[in-house]
């Protein structure tokens, strides 16, 4: 996820070999704190979100923001914030950008109303763009010993993995045994802590580059056009697709996201070099990974209301009947690992990408009275193994024939294609599936738990249709082989 290799070469600042560093294994420790903290903050927020909602008063059709707003500055500061990491020194700003994570985490959980929250959110969003690649480009040059790396980042990307359940679960005890507050607060001491025990067991590195520079024209055109386009969709649900408003903003967003491309063509130091993206293969698997980040997101903000607002569950049941997805996810994405060099890319993504879709539909049969163990387990098991097969491939195509400069930010987009897949997808559908339920109530003379389930299901079908348009973009423009795949892929492609 970080921009470390946008050179060939990297210098560590300290000049034994990190595989002989004694402290080696303590630093994995603290970068291992970091990526949890990471990974569990969106999933630990979706499950005291109602909670939150009622308690600063929050709109239906604002709601996502939490979300959002935290997904949307993590997936468009990416990328520059690997740049930042590789100029100022990775040790350097992944303490400082912990620090900032404890801050913003502390300002969400003391917000006493919805733009307190969402400001919060963005700026968590904001630091983890630094944190995330500064993690990765550190345990690069830690582990230089390729058998000790392999662990390392088994390690790593085990985290990773089950950073969702653990904030599920996490997130339903702290809602249901404290309070919604408490999601956010308790990144406070975990960061403080990480950020005082990296000091002496993490050492410093930064990128040995001939130039140096921050595309902040790209960075700017491509956070406000992104964030324009949401903030579109949302206020498509209170004034319609048709009004000036929606009409404005849609307009905006696409006039800035034309202009970055423009700026990118012509930037001596792009944010994005477009050679990365125009290349069939790779550009195949980053559209697919974003419409999944555009399916996956609202998804899970569906099934956490229909479980507590409809089925009547609390904040902790909810967290452990998410529990099957993650560990159906983790069990495939093992097994994928095993079977992409003997399939290929396509094959696996696409089988995969079908059964999500399948699942997504399955999920829009779900009902007022439905039984979790009969109608909400099979599709969760369905749509996380198959997500599980397709998210290997997306990392392994993504550096298919890339040069060695482009590897970090081929590696970064990986990421950044879902958190922006999935800002967009939770704005999109969330309004979606308010405006299903509000005609719902009108033809149906206000039946709410009905029409509650009427717009969830609609947000599941118009998922599963998104899921069906990355199947065709997967079989259609990937055509790279099992032999195409990098003999080793560089430890930046773990997402």
């Amino acid at each position: 996820m970080s921009t470390a290799a946008i050179e060939p070469t990297t210098r560590a600042l300290n000049t034994d070999a990190g595989s002989s560093d004694p402290r080696r294994f303590k630093a994995l420790g603290v970068i291992g704190i970091a990526q949890l903290m990471i990974v569990l903050d969106a999933s630990v927020v979706t499950i005291a979100l109602p909670s939150a909602q009622r308690a600063l008063h929050i709109s239906v059709a604002n709601r996502q923001w939490a979300l959002t707003a935290y997904t949307l500055a993590f997936g468009g500061l990416l990328l520059i914030g690997g740049r930042i990491a590789d100029y100022l020194g990775r040790k350097r700003m992944f303490i400082i950008s912990l620090l900032g994570f404890a801050g913003a985490s502390a300002l969400g959980g003391l917000a006493q109303n919805a733009a307190m929250l969402f400001g919060a959110r963005a700026l968590q969003g904001s630091f983890a763009a630094v944190m995330a690649p500064a993690s990765l480009s550190l345990l690069t040059v830690t582990f230089t010993e390729p058998r000790e790396r392999a662990r390392a980042f088994g390690v790593y990307g085990a985290i990773a993995g089950g950073g969702a359940a653990i904030g599920l679960v996490l997130g339903g005890l702290l809602t249901t045994y404290a309070s919604w507050r408490w999601t956010l607060l308790i990144n406070v001491p975990i960061a403080i802590f990480a950020a005082l025990a990296a000091v002496p067991v993490v050492r410093e590195s930064r990128a040995e580059v001939d130039k140096r520079g921050y595309d902040v024209p790209g960075a700017a055109t491509v956070t406000l056009g992104l964030l324009s386009l949401v903030y579109g969709f949302t206020r498509a649900q209170t004034d319609g697709w048709a009004s000036p408003v929606t009409i404005s903003l849609l307009s905006v967003a696409a006039v800035l996201l034309v202009a970055f491309v423009l700026i990118e063509r012509r930037s001596e130091i792009p944010l994005l070099p477009l050679r990365v993206v125009l290349d069939r293969n790779r550009g195949g698997s980053f559209l697919a990974s974003l419409l999944v980040g555009i399916a996956l997101f609202g998804t899970f903000l569906f099934l956490t209301y229909y479980m507590q607002a409809v089925l009547g569950y609390s904040a902790l049941k909810t967290g452990i009947a998410f529990l099957p997805f993650s560990g159906g996810f983790i069990l495939s994405a093992t097994l994928a690992s095993s079977l992409l060099p003997r399939l290929g890319p396509r094959v696996l993504m696409s089988i995969g990408l079908l059964m999500g879709a399948i699942g997504m539909f399955w999920f829009a049969q779900i009902g007022v009275h439905a039984d979790y163990v009969a109608h909400v387990l099979p599709p969760q098991l369905v749509t996380s193994i198959g997500l599980g097969f397709a998210f290997v491939p997306f990392s392994s195509t993504a550096l298919i024939g890339v040069a060695p400069r482009d590897a970090g930010v081929a590696s970064a987009l990986v990421n950044a294609t879902q958190q922006v897949g999935g800002a967009m997808g939770t704005a999109l559908l969330n309004t979606i599936a308010a405006s299903a339920t509000a005609s719902y109530l009108l033809a149906h003379s206000g039946n709410s738990a009905q029409a509650l389930v009427h717009g969830y299901s609609v947000g599941f079908m118009v998922s599963a249709a998104v899921l069906l348009v990355s199947v065709i973009a997967a079989a259609g423009l990937v055509k790279a082989s099992r032999f195409d795949l990098p003999a080793e892929e560089p430890a930046l492609a773990v997402s």
